[in-house]
């Protein structure tokens, strides 16, 4: 769901940079051949979590939800020289065309693939985290919050996707999605260990600096 009037959102993107031509490809390949293409994060918040990611140049990166690898390839710009992206998804059919994306990119050896539950793998993967983005399934958000928040160092970043959720958080919850949501949204706000922004872009993106 899109919250700016159409012509004024184009005309954001059109005065925003531009995502390299590698990312249109993919892009252009997930709407041809992966459903729910909707899922992919998209030019504007990509160049976002670009942007977002070269103010802090993290050595270490955590990623929930992968689906076709955009967002990662977004993260890999402003990844430091010796740093790692984990990335973990839970639909192996997409596997091959995340590593063939990643190869080209240049990142096959910094971006490591995961595949299953999310809940599972984060406490496997060793070390502090810079910076970690969730964009799995709406359900656990609450819960990927709680596993990863201690362990990321004191000035890094918890980005999370999808937080306004069509708009339904502002209604009384008759879904499970949007029940973690608004307990997320609750949760992240009142933690003393965080500060935290939610911004209106695209399907709403929460900003968590660790303290």
């Amino acid at each position: 769901m899109n919250f700016l009037d159409e012509h004024l959102e184009t005309y954001v993107q059109q005065h925003s940079e531009q995502e390299p031509e590698l990312l249109q490809q993919l892009a252009r390949e997930t709407h041809l051949k992966v459903l729910q293409p909707r899922m992919l994060s998209g030019a504007y918040q990509g160049r976002l979590l670009a942007l977002l990611t070269k103010l802090i140049s993290p050595k270490q990166i955590l990623e929930i939800g992968t689906f076709t690898g955009y967002s990662a390839l977004c993260m890999a710009e402003g990844l430091h020289p010796d740093g790692r992206i984990d990335t973990i998804d839970i639909n192996e059919e997409l596997m091959d065309m995340q590593q063939r994306y990643f190869e080209t990119a240049g990142f096959g050896k910094q971006i490591i693939q995961h595949l299953g539950n999310a809940a599972e793998i984060i406490p496997s993967i060793k070390g502090t985290f810079d910076l970690v983005f969730i964009d799995a399934d709406k359900e656990q958000y609450p819960r990927y919050f709680d596993l990863v928040v201690d362990r990321v160092r004191s000035g890094g970043l918890i980005i999370a996707d999808n937080v306004l959720w069509s708009g339904k958080v502002v209604n009384s919850a008759k879904d499970e999605a949007t029940k973690a949501l608004q307990i997320f949204n609750k949760k992240v706000t009142e933690d003393q260990r965080v500060e935290t922004v939610l911004l209106p872009v695209r399907d709403g993106l929460t900003l968590i600096r660790k303290n």
